[in-house]
């Protein structure tokens, strides 16, 4: 039976706190490969879920550098897996600004349709501030990028099989 598992913003927030300035050992470092955001935007979730999705290539999982599926590394692919996963894991769906919440996700974007970065949502009000790998923040403005679009993910929650 799949249940619901919830989705600890708090633990996000911690993770995204210990480990924004560095690297956790427990995975590779993709700086040199295409950037380390997404990898770090997935560690991030992980820690609030503490369930990942293995179905082959479509899902959701890391084990090593070469055994992840490309949704936890690539931007494109952790979108597409939250917005359409109805199965083991985190899920989530698109809103506007005013509802992003601490443990949420930004993309920025081009102005093309491709969206390049994947900052972790720490906190809301007056401004929002992220954390985020490749170029490394930790409480970072998000005013203080420069993108052409941006897509605000809100982490719905998180299932599992039992």
């Amino acid at each position: 039976m799949l249940v619901e598992v919830g989705y600890n913003r708090e633990d996000v927030v911690k993770y995204a706190e210990r480990w924004a300035l560095s690297r956790n050992p427990a995975y590779s470092n993709f700086d040199n490969l295409g950037g380390d955001c997404t990898n770090f935007a997935s560690q991030c979730i992980h820690a609030g879920c503490k369930v990942m999705n293995y179905t082959h290539l479509m899902g959701w999982n890391y084990r090593s550098m070469n055994d992840r599926t490309p949704s936890w590394t690539g931007v494109k692919y952790l979108y597409e897996f939250l917005m359409r996963n109805r199965s083991t894991g985190p899920y989530g769906v698109l809103v506007d600004k005013q509802n992003i919440m601490p443990g949420d996700i930004v993309q920025l974007g081009d102005g093309t349709g491709h969206f390049y970065h994947s900052p972790v949502v720490l906190s809301v009000g007056d401004e929002i501030l992220i954390a985020a790998h490749t170029f490394d923040a930790l409480y970072r403005p998000l005013s203080s990028y420069f993108y052409a679009e941006i897509r605000y993910i809100h982490i719905q929650g998180a299932r599992k099989w039992v």
